[in-house]
Formats: C-alpha cells, sequence, structure tokens
C-alpha cells in the first residue's frame, strides 16, 4: 500500500479528462507512489516533471479482458472514466461508464488491487429515474460488489473546470455555480483539482472503513487537508 514519501502503484482510469488530468498531476506532485500506470485508449501528453515513474497501456475496451496485464501489480486503482449522453448516446453511456467501469474494477482485484477509488455523481441512485443518477448508482454497487479491501466512492457536485471542448450549457452553469460558490462553496459544485485532491488524500489518510461514500461537502474537506507529501 501506498506510503507518506511514495511507494506501491497505482493506475488511472480516465486521465485524459478533467479530474482525471487533474489527478494525475497532483500524484505526480504528491508522489505517493512510485509507479502510476495511466491506462486509457490512446496516448496522452505526461505533465512535465512528473518526479514518478509514470508508464500508459493503452487499451482497447470493448476486448479489456484482453488487457489483464495492464491492471496487474497495482495497490490502488483511480477510476474517473465517463462520457456523456450527449457525446455517445444513451446505449454508449451506459457502457462507458458503468460498463468499461465495473469490468475494469474486476481485472483489478484479480491483479491484486487492494483499494478502488471511484469517482461517481453527487444524487447517485440505482433506482433513480435519470439515467445518469441510475448508471452512477448502479456502478457504484457493482463496483462495491467486486469485494476490495477497501472501495471509496466520491460523489462530486458539479465540477468546476476549464473544458478543452466549448460546451454552452455547462459553461453557464458553472459561471453560475461559480458565483455561487462564494456564498455556499460546498452545497452545489467543486473544482477538479479539490476532487483530486480528496482522492490522493483518502489514500494516504485512510478512514479505516471498507466501503467509504464522501459526499460533496467531505470532498470539499478532505481535498483541503491533504498533506505535502511531495516535499
Amino acid at each position: 500500500m501506498a506510503a507518506p514519501g511514495g511507494g506501491g502503484s497505482c493506475f488511472v482510469l480516465g486521465a485524459s479528462g478533467a479530474t482525471g488530468q487533474a489527478l494525475l498531476k497532483e500524484l505526480c506532485a504528491q508522489r505517493p507512489f512510485s509507479r502510476v500506470t495511466v491506462i486509457g485508449r490512446r496516448q496522452m501528453s505526461l505533465p512535465e516533471g512528473c518526479g514518478v515513474a509514470v508508464e500508459q497501456a493503452v487499451v482497447d475496451f470493448e476486448r479489456l479482458g484482453e488487457h489483464a496485464d495492464a491492471f496487474r501489480g497495482h495497490d490502488v486503482g483511480f477510476c474517473c472514466l465517463g462520457t456523456t449522453r450527449s457525446k455517445a448516446g444513451a446505449d454508449g453511456f451506459v457502457r462507458v461508464d458503468r460498463d468499461y467501469v465495473a469490468q475494469a474494477a474486476e481485472l483489478a482485484r484479480a491483479g491484486g488491487c487492494k483499494h478502488f477509488v471511484l469517482q461517481s455523481s453527487q444524487g447517485a441512485n440505482e433506482r433513480s429515474n435519470f439515467l445518469y443518477l441510475r448508471v452512477k448508482g448502479e456502478v457504484e454497487k457493482l463496483v462495491e460488489a467486486v469485494g476490495f479491501d477497501r472501495c471509496t466512492i466520491l460523489r462530486p457536485a458539479v465540477l468546476l473546470c476549464a473544458r478543452q471542448e466549448f460546451r454552452p450549457a455547462e459553461w453557464i452553469t458553472q459561471r453560475v455555480l461559480g458565483f455561487g460558490a462564494r456564498f455556499f462553496p460546498t452545497a452545489y459544485s467543486v473544482p477538479v483539482e479539490t476532487v483530486a485532491r480528496a482522492m490522493v488524500a483518502c489514500v494516504v489518510q485512510p478512514s479505516g472503513e471498507k466501503v467509504e461514500v464522501l459526499e460533496n461537502k467531505a470532498i470539499h474537506q478532505l481535498g483541503k487537508a491533504v498533506p505535502q507529501l511531495g516535499t
């Protein structure tokens, strides 16, 4: 297991997304692991001056079972994998956010992973009438059922970030919630950098719980409390 000062190994799924990029930068800055593996569908640019050994494993998510080696030998798995219904369609969204994630968790457990850290969503509920929230609730249950020694689920509210692609509705929402965060900082939104710090913090500051669910307020609190391990 990872320890302050660096040691052990982890993998990151979804490192090309906003939260995943922030997480990778945090792992490189904090250095809680001596080796980080980025698992994705294509090679990506890595942060400069990583300070740790960062490897990349390119996989075909439609044939994920053929890439078991990519998930072998890691102490911790971080999952920020996800898409949108508008980009992938309803079926594609379910396949990525639920099926890919659940299969990756199973491969990770079989490969020796002890702690799985999953980025979910505020309001996740497998009984929800809304597809997004229902799928997030379903994947939470599937990951929990895999049987990791520890499973941490983060349920952030609206993510505040700078997207490379312009999404008008999201841009407006972020501006409104960004303003509201001045008065209600932990209620409706959270910067992706705070989520990333909380993901690292839940590993280096274990709660002792087998399954831990962190709601938005707890993410804010934990994201501010993470120690600077890389200094």
